[in-house]
C-alpha cells in the first residue's frame, strides 16, 4: 500500500500497550477459576447490573466457571455509573476480602468496577472520596491497583480500556452538585478479559445492537486517529472487516454462538492498543456521542448510528482521512469513490441493524440545542485526536447536526 493517499509507511511511532490475558471462545467462562488461580487470585466479587444479576443464563455459567473462587455478586451497578454504587461496591469488596474483581455485562459495569478498584486501593473514606471527585472530577491512589477481569456481554468495546467514566449526583447525599468526571491510569487495564459468545448471546438484540455501533466505530476511529500506529492499523483493520460483515448478519438472523463469532472477534480486535497511557486512538465520532449523551436520553449507540455517517462525509470532504485504508478493511476498496463507499458502508451496517438514522427520532438534543451541543463536542478530548489537517469548529458541528436532523 506503499504511496497510496494517507498511507504512513516508515513514519516513526511509539506504540505503549500493556495487553490483558484475552481468553475467547465459546464457553469460555467456564475456564473463569483457571485464569484466575493463573494469576494468583482468589476471592472474586462478581460486579454487574441487576438486569444481568437476575438473569441466570448469564449467571449460571459464571458461577459455575468461578465455583469456589465465587466470594459474592454486587448486582447494583447502573448507566449512570455513580460514585455512590462504586462506594457500596467497595464495601462489599472488602466485606467478602476479595482479592479480584469481576466485571460482568456492560461498559458501565466496567467502569464501576474500575472506581472500585482505586477507591479500594486508596483507602477513600466515604466523604473524602466524595470531596476528591467534587474537586478534581477524578480519584487518586498510589501503588498497585486491585485487579480487574471483564466478561463482557454487550458489543460497546469498553474492555481494554484505561479509562472510565464516572458520574455523582445530589441524591447521594455526596455532592452538592452534579459531577461528571472520570478516571484515566494504565493500572486500570484489566488483567484479563473472557469473550464469551455463548454467554454475549444471551443479551437482548436491540441491547447489542446499540452498543455493536459504539464498538464499530471505535475500528473506523482508530484508522484515521492522528495517532494511529503500524499496530493498530493492522488490528482495526482486521477487526473491521469481520465486525461489518458479522454484524449484518447479525441483524439479518438469530442471535446465536455462530453469528457472534466473528462479531467479538471482530471486537476484540478493533479494542487492541486502542486505550495506551496517555493517549487513545478514539476521535471525533466519540466526540460527537459524549456531546449528544451529555444531559439527553439518547443512548450512546444510537448517537453513533446517527451522526457516524455525515460525520465522515464532513471529513473526507476536509481531508484524506486514510480512505484507502477504511475501504479496503470494510470490503469496498475497488469503489471508485472509496470515501463515499465508506460513507455508505458504515450506513449500510446501521441499517442492517435496525437502528435510528436522524436525530428527530431519538431522544437527543433539538435543533436549538445545537450550538451547545456543539461546544461539547469541540471540547471534548477526543476531538483533539482529530485526523491531521482536520480542524472541527463549532459552525462544522452544528452543519453536521442540522445534516444528521
Amino acid at each position: 500500500m506503499t504511496g497510496r493517499s494517507g498511507d504512513r509507511v516508515g513514519a516513526p511511532f511509539r506504540f505503549d500497550y500493556d495487553s490483558p490475558v484475552l481468553r475467547y471462545g465459546a464457553d469460555c467462562v467456564a475456564d473463569l477459576a483457571d485464569e484466575l488461580d493463573r494469576q494468583g487470585f482468589e476471592r472474586a466479587l462478581v460486579v454487574c447490573g441487576s438486569t444481568v444479576g437476575s438473569t441466570p443464563a448469564v449467571m449460571d455459567p459464571v458461577r459455575s466457571g468461578l465455583g469456589d473462587k465465587l466470594a459474592d455478586v454486587f448486582d447494583g451497578t447502573t448507566p449512570e455509573k455513580r460514585l455512590s454504587t462504586a462506594l457500596d461496591a467497595r464495601d462489599a469488596y472488602r466485606e467478602h476480602d476479595a482479592d479480584v474483581l469481576v466485571s460482568l455485562g456492560g461498559g458501565s459495569s466496567l467502569d464501576v468496577a474500575k472506581a472500585v478498584s482505586v477507591l479500594a486501593a486508596g483507602g477513600h473514606a466515604r466523604d473524602a472520596a466524595a470531596q476528591e471527585f467534587a474537586e478534581t472530577g477524578t480519584l487518586s491512589a498510589d501503588g498497585d491497583l486491585d485487579p480487574i477481569v471483564a466478561v463482557p456481554t454487550t458489543l460497546a468495546g469498553a474492555d481494554l480500556s484505561v479509562v472510565a467514566g464516572l458520574n455523582a449526583h445530589p441524591d447521594s447525599g455526596l455532592v452538592d452538585e452534579a459531577v461528571s468526571g472520570g478516571l484515566s491510569d494504565r493500572r486500570l487495564m484489566p488483567r484479563a478479559v473472557c469473550y464469551d459468545p455463548a454467554l454475549v448471546a444471551t443479551t437482548p438484540r436491540d441491547v447489542l445492537a446499540g452498543s455493536a455501533m459504539n464498538g464499530f466505530d471505535k475500528g473506523i476511529e482508530t484508522l484515521y486517529a492522528a495517532n494511529a500506529t503500524p499496530v493498530t492499523d493492522a488490528t482495526a483493520a482486521r477487526g473491521l472487516g469481520l465486525f461489518a460483515d458479522g454484524l449484518r448478519e447479525l441483524g439479518r438472523g438469530d442471535v446465536t454462538v455462530d453469528t457472534l463469532e466473528p462479531v467479538l472477534e471482530g471486537l476484540l480486535l478493533v479494542q487492541y492498543g486502542i486505550s495506551r497511557p496517555d493517549e487513545t486512538t478514539l476521535s471525533v465520532i466519540h466526540a460527537f456521542g459524549h456531546g449528544l449523551t451529555d444531559g439527553y436520553a439518547v443512548q450512546q449507540g444510537a448517537a453513533h448510528a446517527v451522526v457516524a455517517p455525515h460525520v465522515l462525509r464532513h471529513l473526507f470532504a476536509e481531508v484524506d482521512g486514510r480512505r484507502d485504508l477504511l475501504a479496503d478493511a470494510l470490503g469496498v476498496g475497488t469503489a471508485d469513490d472509496p470515501a463515499e463507499a465508506v460513507v455508505e458502508a458504515v450506513a449500510d451496517v446501521r441499517d442492517a441493524l435496525g437502528l435510528p438514522d436522524s436525530l428527530e427520532d431519538v431522544a437527543g438534543p433539538e435543533p436549538d440545542d445545537f450550538p451547545a451541543v456543539a461546544e461539547t463536542v469541540v471540547e471534548d478530548a477526543f476531538a483533539a485526536n482529530a485526523p491531521r489537517g482536520l480542524d472541527l469548529t463549532t459552525d462544522d458541528v452544528e452543519a453536521i447536526l442540522r445534516a444528521a436532523y
